[in-house]
């Protein structure tokens, strides 16, 4: 089959689609023959040579993708060889074949196309571990997404206004802050002209966001938890902002406040299909009824991967950027 292979760590151009051998499904796996992938900032660290697939994965980019199942391995039942699929990966997306192990294997959703569901399993599965999961967001609450814009604020801002919440998103430009508006956020922050402690205290009378999703890391970390209510939650799911940062414990202690931080790639398989299994059973009816959807921007064809990784570095996209097999 063809792949996405990284033969030397570097910019965009270290992407080469080459002739690799054919994944086998192992016990408890299926082959998905892969219609498309989507692109993740996880990738792009891997493609740095940052970011390694955990021991035993594929060692091509690419953490999730939609397709139908080629093959079935032992000891998997419930699915059938020509199912329309989609799965979270722990890498192997950017191919033409990849196996995947059947508890992180999803339907694709009635009304939603085979590719357009390559956009979904990493930020639902995100979001609703992280939000929902974790941080307890509930209905009447405030939810604080930092990259409004992106593939998880996307699905995040849709998600919480579905269980009733109110949504604040921070993005660089008005014309992003305007597409969040439409998928349903209430309070529109500019990062690049507003402050968001600031904004937010505005917009709350005071309180603060109960819950803060946050991709930024180190460079928010005092400003998230001054922005945090009282008994609010704050999770942590990236570092584009640095690794290292002081934190005042006193405001933390003062407001009850609680902070997360959590990685989907690496977590063992079982807490994997745990994820997978609540957002079958919580985002997958919302999905098929309408009230959420995919955010897709751009397609490009898999062996353009290059193209892709530099749109996504440039955070010239809304939502999610699809690479499809050709």
């Amino acid at each position: 089959m063809l792949a996405i292979t990284i033969p030397e760590p570097g910019g965009p151009e270290a992407l080469v689609w080459a002739e690799v051998p054919d994944p086998v499904p192992g016990e408890s796996e299926v082959l998905v023959e892969v219609v498309a992938g989507a692109v993740n900032r996880a990738d792009l660290l891997q493609r740095q040579g940052f970011y390694n697939p955990p021991p035993g994965a594929s060692p091509y980019p690419g953490l999730e993708c939609s397709g139908r199942i080629a093959a079935i391995g032992p000891g998997v039942s419930g699915w059938s060889v020509g199912d329309e699929v989609c799965a979270l990966l722990s890498g192997g997306g950017y191919a033409q074949k990849v196996a995947v192990p059947v508890g992180q294997l999803l339907p694709v959703p009635e009304g939603i196309d085979v590719k357009r569901a390559a956009a979904l399993p990493e930020v639902a599965c995100t979001v609703w571990s992280n939000v929902f999961m974790i941080s307890q967001l509930r209905p009447g609450e405030t939810l604080l997404v930092h990259g409004g814009s992106s593939g998880i604020g996307t699905m995040a801002i849709q998600l919480a206004k579905a269980v009733g919440a109110r949504v604040a998103v921070t993005a660089g430009t008005k014309e992003k802050l305007d597409q969040c508006a439409e998928l349903g956020a209430d309070i529109l922050i500019n990062y690049r002209e507003q402050d968001f402690v600031e904004e937010l205290a505005g917009a709350t009378g005071g309180s603060g966001a109960d819950v803060i999703l946050d991709n930024m890391g180190a460079k928010y970390l005092d400003r998230n938890v001054r922005a945090l209510a009282v008994n609010g939650r704050l999770a942590i799911i990236g570092m584009q902002g640095g690794v290292k940062a002081e934190l005042n414990i006193g405001t933390l202690l003062f407001k009850r406040a609680a902070i997360s931080a959590t990685s989907l790639r690496t977590r063992p398989p079982a807490e994997k299909a745990a994820i997978v299994a609540a957002v079958r059973e919580h985002v997958w009816p919302l999905l098929e009824a309408g009230q959420v959807r995919p955010v897709v921007d751009r397609e490009f064809l898999m062996s353009d991967a290059a193209a892709a990784h530099r749109l996504v570095e440039e955070s010239g996209h809304v939502g999610k950027v699809l690479l499809v097999v050709p």
